[in-house]
């Protein structure tokens, strides 16, 4: 076994990257054997089995939200009014002015 407080510090780093690596690989290789035997049991009872691996990101379903409200002071601040508030907002939302003022339509 190796002594990690004698490896410098880009020596450790080598280690954790080697070594994730390492259990990356072990975990597909495992995760592609269940995957196997999954099908291999549905097959036996005559099923067919579609397994979706979760490594995927999902899609978004929804597009860009276009903008609501825009800043008097600078036309290129905009905000679709989700989410937090931008600081210009905010601050014009502290001195008492209403936020339908900026609404753009």
């Amino acid at each position: 076994m190796t002594d990690f407080n004698k490896l410098s510090e880009a020596e450790l780093q080598a280690v954790i990257d080697n070594a994730e690596k390492a259990l990356k690989e072990r975990q597909s290789s495992k995760r592609k054997e269940v995957f196997a035997q999954i099908r291999e049991l549905a097959a036996s009872i005559g099923v067919t089995v579609d397994i979706q691996d979760g490594e995927k990101k999902a899609e978004r379903k929804t597009g860009k939200v276009p903008a609501r409200y825009r800043s008097p002071n600078d036309a290129s601040l905009t905000w679709s009014g989700r989410g937090l508030a931008p600081k210009w907002m905010q601050e014009l939302l502290a001195s008492g002015r209403n936020k339908a003022e900026f609404e753009i339509k």
